[in-house]
């Protein structure tokens, strides 16, 4: 039976016990993250939580994370203002960037189709060190950005996460962001903040694979 994943989050909203909790968030990048922070900022005191040594390129990756933390603080500049919905004032964190980390989990998958293997890999490890950190920050539930992508397996990242949730004792929040037009938002809010958008994953296998 297929898992209603975007149901099972509006149901987690819903309980009034929830308002207020501490929710380490990682992000893949600044886009993507506009939607997920407009929707669930209401709810949760948000950490972000930028980890993404996929990133092959260093420049790429200076540029990504630099947009990451001018949404946020932008985010934020119009809740000090009153210009900002009832909100909860959004943390950014960065995570230790070593590529080398990357290659070294992905080798032997080099030539895995896009979206394969060597995609569930990454996903694990950045939600792996997601759930750890979430775990040191005393956060009451983990998440990621990731299932916003219309090219990304939500249902594999959920499952990842349920099982780093048990491994780690933390809850992991159920997502399915790209559902109920959360892909399209995001889109709209990248055009409204002047975001980069870039049209890779961020590895270099995934940039081959988007330019042939």
């Amino acid at each position: 039976m297929n898992r209603n994943y975007a149901k099972e989050l509006d149901q987690i909203l819903a309980r009034e016990e929830n308002k207020g909790k501490h929710l380490f968030l990682h992000s893949c990048c600044a886009p993507c993250s506009s939607y997920v922070l407009e929707y669930l900022r209401p709810f949760f005191r948000i950490t972000v939580f930028y980890y993404n040594p996929n990133i092959t390129m260093e420049e790429e990756y200076q540029k990504r994370v630099a947009e990451q933390k001018r949404l946020i603080a932008e985010f934020n500049r119009q809740l000090r203002s009153g210009g900002g919905m009832d909100a909860y004032p959004i943390e950014v964190i960065e995570g230790d960037y070593d590529k080398t980390f990357f290659f070294d989990r992905v080798k032997g998958l080099e030539y895995c189709k896009e979206g394969g293997e060597r995609c569930f890999v990454c996903y694990e490890l950045r939600l792996r060190e997601t759930a750890i950190r979430a775990r040191q920050a005393g956060a009451d539930y983990f998440t990621t950005t990731l299932t916003i992508s219309p090219l990304k397996n939500a249902p594999k990242i959920n499952e990842i996460g349920d099982a780093l949730a048990e491994e780690y004792g933390l809850p992991f929040l159920p997502s399915d962001f790209k559902k109920k037009e959360g892909y399209k938002r995001s889109i709209e809010l990248s055009k409204e903040y002047d975001l980069y958008r870039q049209n890779y994953c961020g590895c270099i296998y995934s940039r081959g694979h988007r330019t042939k």
